[in-house]
């Protein structure tokens, strides 16, 4: 079939041009990020299989209640006892490192798309198409500018992962009331002290819904990238694929969807207000504070 217009061409010719011209700029890139993914996958692995277990369980009592401390407690103890615990270790450590740079690039457009209305039309279209394009297309380019292995899964991530921080940090800069931004311009906030000490912690909620968002799409991303040998679960899920291999496939798709509760709660609850993110903890602590105190009184009426 002839095209009328040779958009792919267009596109492989402009890949092949990089790499004939630019190879070492992208060798550059590839050496900060693979150092910065090492740094995070070793640390990760360096601390101790019940110290990372006791981490998660003790966030999840504090932000969210001790249901879904115990319930995080019985998911890491199920991963370790099928086998997954050191992939699932290298997925998180991936996908932390994709997360991190989604956000330090995506949080400061995002503002910057708040403040400006022609900074917004441009970008915008430009979101749109990295949140709809299909996951697999960007590994292809990741894969010819950067090579095989966990650089060109990161990359990938980050363009699939970073349109909600964007999204969202812009939308919650929007929607801080006026009112409140009068009355930080009414006290001499310069717009610097604007918008980190009025509207940058009005718009937590929204932002940290962002977070959520782009950790749960870094996780699915970070999945589909073991294609170009990211490593973590995302190859035993390919493995099982392969091997038609229904256990395989089922145990480490189980793992993968116990890490994902276990982020996307806790990382939900820091959009919540501290007292709000404790409520589960102090109201069990009541609770059991009023059943001693019931315990207590007949025996002081019996004395």
């Amino acid at each position: 079939m002839s095209e009328v217009i040779p958009l792919g061409a267009w596109v492989d010719h402009g890949v092949h041009y990089l790499l004939d011209h630019d190879a070492q700029t992208f060798d550059s890139i590839g050496k900060v990020i693979e150092s910065f993914a090492a740094l995070i996958e070793h640390g990760l692995q360096a601390v101790p299989m019940w110290a990372l277990m006791a981490f998660f369980v003790g966030i999840g009592l504090w932000r969210v209640g001790w249901r879904f401390a115990l319930f995080t407690l019985l998911a890491m103890l199920l991963i370790y006892g099928t086998g997954f615990w050191d992939q699932m270790v290298i997925t998180l450590g991936l996908t932390l490192s994709a997360t991190l740079i989604s956000l330090l690039l995506g949080v400061p457009l995002g503002i910057w798309t708040a403040k400006s209305r022609t900074v917004e039309m441009m970008v915008r279209p430009v979101l749109d198409l990295m949140q709809t394009m299909p996951a697999f297309v960007y590994l292809i380019p990741a894969a010819m500018l950067f090579g095989l292995g966990r650089v060109p899964g990161i990359l990938s991530t980050v363009i699939f992962a970073m349109p909600p921080a964007v999204r969202l940090t812009s939308l919650g800069i929007k929607h801080v009331n006026r009112e409140i931004v009068e009355a930080g311009q009414a006290f001499g906030c310069t717009p610097l002290q604007l918008l980190y000490k009025v509207q940058f912690p009005n718009a937590l909620p929204s932002i940290m819904t962002g977070v959520n968002q782009t950790i749960m799409m870094a996780l699915s991303m970070v999945i589909i990238a073991s294609m170009v040998g990211a490593g973590g679960l995302g190859n035993d899920v390919l493995a099982s694929i392969q091997r038609l291999d229904i256990g395989l496939g089922f145990e480490s798709g189980l793992s993968v969807v116990m890490l994902a509760i276990i982020l996307d709660r806790i990382t939900e609850s820091f959009g919540r207000s501290p007292g709000t993110a404790r409520a589960p903890l102090l109201s069990g602590l009541r609770s059991l504070m009023k059943v001693r105190k019931v315990r207590r009184a007949p025996t002081a009426q019996h004395s």
